[in-house]
């Protein structure tokens, strides 16, 4: 009996930790995701491709200094002054 409690529990610390982290829910298309767009064949940093999420819907980027260039129903393209930081969550 429990052998089975500490079993669930660690699966359950397993699934929020997984869960806190983020990247299963972009995987699965439930968070927003943005991306460099390529642009003649090179990547440009300061223009940004977002894809819609089913949870959050199309990220907003005007806090980080960007203008909305094309909106598409499932794609948006954003202009940025600067490269934005692949990362949210600050390291260390």
């Amino acid at each position: 009996m429990l052998l089975k409690i500490l079993i669930v529990g660690a699966l359950a610390i397993g699934l929020m930790a997984a869960i806190r982290d983020g990247r299963i829910l972009r995987d699965a298309g439930l968070l927003s995701t943005c991306s460099p767009a390529v642009v003649n064949g090179t990547q440009d940093a300061t223009l940004q491709t977002c894809s819609k999420g089913r949870l959050d819907g199309f990220p907003d980027l005007t806090n980080k200094s960007c203008v909305l260039v094309s909106a598409r129903p499932d794609r948006q393209f954003w202009r940025c002054q600067a490269p934005i930081v692949s990362s949210q969550r600050p390291t260390g």
